[in-house]
């Protein structure tokens, strides 16, 4: 049986089990399907880590991350969680292959994936002009136009990082002013190849058998647009990942918000005795790196408390 079952492998996930196994706890497991690091990795600029004052890619930010987390005993498996439950005081790790893994505690960390906008053609193109990743794919645009969708920080950052890349970008927000930063939403304002495009809406994204050719748009008076790019990046939110908390009887293991957020109090603890949640999972989470952190290794300290005590 696990002392502490950690599932993602993000910064919380991976401070997490920095803070457990340094404090003592022996049999602590990091489920990540796939290589630790997080979504922070498909970032291409990060420059308010404290104490890194150089800019970084969120993959190079994270590079070293895992070799230092797991140098007190913290143990990776790449395998995918489908559930966690609880019997007897004991959670249930449910995993994809059908194997159930025991624990003692839990901090889930799964973070949360990029919210679809639901325009006309969004899912008909996705992954063939559509993309939520300026790092994954903004090199298939070197030197063409492409469009950007948000008006949030990611959909800012995202789009200064694309207008090194492509001839010019189209940023289209359906207000006339941002959510970033007063520092990003300047160098956007300032970067020669980036056109606002403000208080309009992607009505539609067409194309063909080989990808995207364009964006139909349309503002506040109704006056429609057609953008003719061949990609277009959609950044208008995050959807939490907790589908691993559902039951079977389809209620969840722990109290969530209306938007589907795990309620915690500060210790990261949730109504469940013994599971806990950290990172972009939880209700009024910041959705920054430094602060997925500071949750992570929060959550760390409480579970060793808790399977100590």
């Amino acid at each position: 049986m696990l002392d502490l079952a950690i599932i993602g492998g993000g910064p919380a996930g991976l401070t997490a089990g920095l803070y457990a196994t340094r404090g003592g706890l022996k049999e602590v497991v990091m489920f990540e399907k796939g290589l630790p690091g997080g979504q922070i990795t498909s970032s291409s600029e990060i420059e308010n880590y404290p104490g890194v004052s150089e800019v970084k890619s969120g993959l190079d930010l994270m590079a070293n991350w895992p070799e230092q987390a797991m140098r007190f005993g913290l143990k990776h498996r790449m395998d995918e969680v489908s559930r966690v439950s609880k019997k007897d005081d004991i959670f249930e790790i449910a995993l994809l292959g059908g194997e159930i893994v025991e624990a003692k505690s839990v901090i889930v960390c799964t973070g949360s994936t990029p919210r679809r906008s639901g325009v006309e053609g969004e899912e008909e193109f996705f992954g063939r002009g559509v993309s939520t990743c300026a790092t994954c794919d903004g090199f298939f645009y070197k030197s063409k136009e492409v469009a950007v969708m948000g008006g949030g920080d990611t959909a800012l950052e995202e789009a200064l990082y694309l207008s090194h890349i492509c001839s010019k970008v189209y940023l289209i927000h359906r207000r006339d002013t941002f959510r970033a930063s007063p520092v990003t939403v300047e160098k956007v304002k300032n970067a020669e190849n980036i056109e606002l495009v403000l208080n309009s809406n992607v009505k539609k994204v067409y194309g063909d058998k080989m990808g995207v050719n364009g964006v139909i748009t349309v503002d506040n008076s109704g006056v429609e647009r057609d953008i003719a790019v061949p990609g277009i990046f959609v950044f208008v939110g995050m959807n939490v990942n907790n589908s691993i908390l559902r039951q079977e009887d389809g209620s969840y293991i722990c109290d969530l918000d209306s938007n589907g957020n795990v309620i915690v109090d500060l210790k990261m603890k949730t109504s469940q005795k013994g599971l806990f949640a950290a990172g972009d999972l939880r209700i009024d989470a910041s959705k920054q790196v430094v602060c997925a952190a500071g949750d992570g290794a929060t959550a760390g300290i409480q579970a060793l408390e808790y399977v100590n005590h």
